[in-house]
């Protein structure tokens, strides 16, 4: 039986980040989807919480089973990345494995605290920032990909109570909960990679993929090795639901 895939994005972004992904997974004939989190895409104007991020990748990730119990594997980049490996250590025997992209770093300390003025003083704009995000999509992005992050909207009320919110989590707890296989996937130039040894000696049955030359949206500016990492995930997947 195919593993089907579910993919949940960064913060400010929706799920249209994930239309290259989506589109190449389907010409190798695997069902995948992507979620939006509250607060995002579709559900702009939600109010963001950990609790209704997770009943959303639950929602996204039940769905996805089908009435067959298909595998599943979990795809989450940034924001997205943190809330996969939360939603494994709440829910472990509900995915059969995990791709954790661009959250190398755990979220708490200066680090945090620094991430959060920055996108305070970004709030105050006059924009709220949109005028920045796209032109830092332009600068950093393949044209395409940056068509694709704010296909689904800008959430551009969403980073404070995100990031206040994220840093309630404790990704090494949850992945000490998750027993099943995890990729985590950074740039090389990626500035959130300080603790992920940390994070992968914190999982069972972890690697570590690193994409030469890519930046902290891995899956968007090195579009071809993210979905070759995630088709090799779904690989492993499946070979490991066979000897079941």
């Amino acid at each position: 039986m195919r593993t089907r895939v579910v993919f949940v994005h960064g913060i400010r972004t929706s799920a249209t980040m994930w239309r290259g992904q989506l589109a190449a997974l389907d010409r190798h004939g695997v069902d995948a989807r992507a979620v939006d989190l509250p607060g995002h895409g579709a559900r702009l104007g939600e109010e963001f919480t950990i609790d209704a991020a997770m009943d959303a990748v639950g929602a996204a990730v039940s769905a996805a089973h089908g009435d067959d119990r298909a595998p599943v594997l979990l795809v989450g980049l940034s924001l997205g990345g943190y809330l996969a490996m939360e939603y494994a250590g709440r829910e472990p025997a509900s995915i059969d494995g995990l791709v954790a992209a661009a959250c190398g770093t755990l979220p708490r300390g200066g680090g945090l605290a620094a991430y959060r003025a920055a996108a305070g003083l970004v709030h105050r704009l006059p924009d709220h920032g949109l005028a920045l995000n796209r032109r830092m999509a332009g600068l950093f992005l393949p044209p395409a990909a940056a068509v694709d992050i704010e296909a689904g909207g800008v959430a551009l009320e969403v980073m404070s109570p995100a990031l206040t919110a994220v840093g309630g989590l404790d990704p090494l707890a949850s992945l000490a909960r998750y027993p099943g296989p995890v990729w985590f996937v950074n740039g090389a130039l990626d500035h959130f990679r300080a603790d992920e040894r940390t994070l992968l000696r914190a999982a069972a049955d972890a690697r570590l993929v690193i994409v030469p030359g890519a930046t902290h949206l891995v899956s968007l500016t090195h579009p071809e090795a993210f979905t070759d990492t995630v088709l090799g995930a779904v690989a492993e997947v499946e070979r490991r639901a066979a000897l079941r």
